[in-house]
């Protein structure tokens, strides 16, 4: 694994996010050094900016409330380094079936009594098969019939297998790009880079909006980062949801002794994400418990608006939902459900 760590190198002249933006809008295109240029503005200004376009595009303030549950865990075949569940890693992942339609309904019943705005149901498998796309359709159904948004994410899709998702009624579909393409192969050898993409486009071509982020502190450069940020920026259209996760090293997989990413990196990912994607909820995922209240607090003024809310986060920790509603409510910030309302309570 690389262990590239972050330095920030010092330049004789940055561009304001002003240029880069009438760079980008000439080109449609953001280049690795314009976001390169961004990370490395003084973290007050990068803030701003973030702050900045955040108040443009989502005036109300308000943070989306999403719940995970992994309604198949553990056997993947696949060997992602962060992952706990693929089957060749020695960890306290269990293979489990495939959870019961009751089951799943009343977790998503649970989510939504906590105020969860989204319910994504998560299954580790490289692919589903049709006959579990069947049973995956009938979840999202009676969810839906709850009133929550829906989310799925099962590995790749083809495209018929897509369209049947869409056509049960799933709003989003999460398919992660996890890195930049050239860092890919340090961390996945059993999925090429494309097959993301291919799986991201048959989403597309089924109508539903897509959830697509990625891993950050693997070890990979911030060019890297720069890199990652750019793909997913430069999807036409980008995705409506970031997931930015922050690694969990899990004992037994081969990212179990990689160093944390610093703290003030992550923000600047964040913050980076809200320039480059102005109108996706970018979202605090994997890894909030560890970074702490006043981290979190930070990324929420770098202009994240979402996150993933509970006591579980597939097979990792998750702050529980109390101590977010606390925070929320410390901060003054108000969720996506409640927005017409002062503030959390």
């Amino acid at each position: 694994m690389l262990d590239a760590q972050t330095v920030e190198k010092p330049l004789t002249h940055v561009k304001s996010e002003a240029d880069l933006r009438k760079e980008v809008d000439a080109s449609g295109q953001w280049t690795v050094a314009q976001i390169e240029a961004l990370f490395a503005l003084p973290f007050n200004e990068l803030m701003l900016k973030a702050q900045e376009t955040h108040q443009t595009y989502f005036p109300e303030g308000d943070v989306e409330l999403a719940t995970l549950l992994s309604i198949k865990t553990g056997g993947c075949p696949e060997d992602c380094g962060y992952c706990p569940q693929a089957a060749r890693y020695d960890t306290d992942v269990k293979a489990e079936k495939l959870m019961g339609l009751e089951e799943v309904l009343e977790a998503a019943k649970a989510a939504k009594a906590a105020g969860s705005n989204r319910f994504c149901m998560g299954a580790a498998w490289r692919e589903p098969k049709d006959r579990d796309i069947e049973k995956v359709t009938a979840m999202i159904k009676g969810v839906k019939a709850l009133g929550l948004e829906t989310c799925a994410t099962l590995g790749m899709l083809e495209a018929d297998q897509a369209q049947a998702l869409s056509e049960a009624g799933l709003d989003f579909y999460n398919h992660n790009l996890d890195t930049s393409e050239d860092f890919y192969r340090s961390v996945i050898s059993t999925r090429g880079y494309q097959d993301r993409l291919d799986t991201i486009s048959n989403v597309r071509s089924a109508g539903m909006s897509v959830c697509c982020g990625g891993i950050v502190g693997m070890g990979e450069s911030r060019e890297q980062r720069a890199a990652f940020l750019a793909r997913l920026a430069n999807l036409s259209p980008y995705p409506e949801s970031v997931p930015i996760n922050h690694l969990v090293p899990v004992a037994g997989t081969p990212l179990a002794d990689q160093k944390p990413l610093d703290p003030l990196e992550f923000v600047r990912t964040i913050a980076v994400a809200r320039i480059t994607m102005p109108k996706a909820r970018v979202r605090l995922s994997a890894g909030r418990q560890e970074l702490g209240r006043a981290v979190q607090a930070m990324c929420f003024m770098a202009g994240a608006n979402s996150i993933f809310y509970g006591e579980q986060l597939l097979t990792t920790g998750n702050p529980e939902a109390e101590q977010d509603r606390a925070l929320l409510a410390e901060l003054g910030l108000k969720t996506k459900q409640s927005c017409k309302a002062e503030v959390l309570v």
